[in-house]
C-alpha cells in the first residue's frame, strides 16, 4: 500500500520487499553496517583520546574520510539495486506503464555507463598511485590503499544497474 505524505506524494513502503538478485543485496547491507561501526569506533576512540590527554589519533580524520567516501559507494550501490536512486519522479512514476519500463531502463544504462567509466578511469587512477609513489598526506601511507576501492566499488554499481536493466526488460 503506497502512503501520501503531507504534500500529496507517494512514498513506497518500507517494508516492501527487495527484488530478487542474483548477487544478494544483503552485501552491501552489511557492508554499511560494518562501515558505520568503524566510523562510529574510529570517532569515538578519538574523542576519549582527545579529552583524556589533549592529543588526537593522527590517522582518524584521513581514515574517516576514506571510510565516509567508501559508504556513499555502498550506498549507493544499494540505493542502484533496489531502483531508490535520485530521479525526476514526475517523468519516471507518470505516464503508461511501458513508459516507466523503458525510462527506468534507460536509467539503468545510463548509471551502468557512468560508473563503468569510472571504474576505468579509476583504474589508471590506482596505476598512477603506484607508479609515482603517491602517499597520503595525513599519515604517508600508500594512496593507492584507497584509491584501489573506486574502480572496485564503481564495478560493483555498474553490476548493479546492469543486472536492473536486466530485470526491469523481464518484467512485465
Amino acid at each position: 500500500m503506497l502512503q501520501p505524505t503531507e504534500t500529496g506524494h507517494v512514498l513506497p513502503e518500507a517494508d516492501r520487499p527487495d527484488e530478487a538478485a542474483r548477487v544478494p543485496l544483503a552485501i552491501e547491507d552489511w557492508l554499511t553496517v560494518i562501515v558505520m561501526a568503524l566510523l562510529a569506533l574510529i570517532t569515538f576512540a578519538n574523542v576519549l583520546v582527545r579529552y583524556f590527554t589533549d592529543q588526537s589519533f593522527a590517522w582518524t580524520e584521513e581514515f574517516s574520510v576514506f571510510l565516509m567516501i567508501v559508504l556513499s559507494l555502498v550506498a549507493g550501490s544499494a540505493a542502484v539495486a533496489r531502483h531508490a536512486h535520485i530521479r525526476i519522479e514526475f517523468f519516471a512514476d507518470s505516464g503508461s506503464p511501458a513508459r516507466r519500463k523503458s525510462l527506468a531502463r534507460f536509467g539503468a544504462l545510463m548509471v551502468f555507463v557512468l560508473f563503468a567509466l569510472m571504474a576505468v578511469l579509476s583504474v589508471r587512477l590506482v596505476w598512477d598511485d603506484i607508479r609515482f609513489g603517491e602517499t597520503s598526506p595525513g599519515i604517508g601511507v600508500p594512496q593507492w590503499w584507497y584509491t584501489v576501492w573506486l574502480p572496485v566499488l564503481s564495478t560493483a554499481i555498474a553490476g548493479r544497474a546492469l543486472g536492473v536493466f536486466f530485470r526491469r526488460g523481464r518484467r512485465a
